[in-house]
Parts: C-alpha cells; structure tokens; sequence
C-alpha cells in the first residue's frame, strides 16, 4: 500500500465523521443531537424499553449513554416509569415530544438513506452494505481472538 493511500479504517472513521456532523446539523434545528436521535430510535414508540437493554441494543455502555438519558429527560423526551413486572427494573417511554422528535429522526435517516441510494444506485449501496458488514465480522473477530 502506497504511503499516501488512506487506510480502511480512516476512510470509515472520516466517513461517519462527516456523516455525524450532518445528523448533528440537522437536529440541531431541532434543540437536539444526533446521540439523542440515535437514542430515540432505539426506544420502542409503543411499549418503552427497558433501561438495562437500551445500551445493548445501541452497542453501548450505560455509563456512557446516562448523561444523554438525562439531558432527554430535562428535554422533556422521555419518561421513565418503574416496570410492572420487576420492581428493581426501569422502562424508558417516550413523551409526546420525544414521539415527535423520533419520527424527525426516523424522516432524516431515511431521507439520509434515499439521497446515498439515489446517488450511488441500488447496486453499489447492496454492495456496500455487504462490504461493511464483512468488515464489522472481521473486526468482531480480531476483538475475541486478538490475531
């Protein structure tokens, strides 16, 4: 590989760099941002989910993701309720506001989705897809065997 060329993982990471500060832009004519959109749409609209499996399913630490839990509830976003069936157990919800905030953030993605498909076509988005998600595979790998 020629000094100059970039590696795989800085042609991702400038990527969703650029990518990020797009969202970021975005929901910020919205008084939000784009860890608290991310955030919402990992939120079930209907039932709420759990506070122990939301970082999971965002691939996240709770640690990290509590301050933006908090600052969505000062923003008046979501809720938390105790659960019904395990006291010891909390259930995020969205609020009115945080329903419509999450279909902003649902509307951008998917308008973020149509532009790259329009742009590129049907074919190279399939391929890109695969591509990256072969990538993730082979990163998880080398995380667990460390070879």
């Amino acid at each position: 590989m020629p000094l100059k060329e970039k590696t795989i993982d800085q042609i991702i990471r400038e990527t969703w760099l650029s990518i990020a500060k797009y969202y970021n832009q975005v929901a910020s004519q919205y008084g939000g941002s784009m860890s608290i959109g991310f955030t919402l749409l990992n939120i079930d609209p209907v039932e709420g989910t759990p506070s122990t499996t939301l970082p999971l399913k965002m691939g996240m630490k709770m640690t990290s993701l509590s301050r933006t839990l908090k600052r969505m509830e000062e923003m008046g976003l979501i809720q938390k309720e105790k659960s019904h069936t395990d006291a010891r157990s909390v259930i995020i919800k969205l609020t009115a506001l945080g329903t419509e905030m999450r279909n902003k953030s649902k509307e951008t993605v998917l308008n973020f989705n149509d532009l790259i498909t329009k742009e590129l076509g049907e074919e190279k988005v399939r391929c890109l897809r695969e591509t990256l998600n072969a990538v993730n595979i082979i990163s998880q790998k080398q995380k667990i065997t460390g070879k």
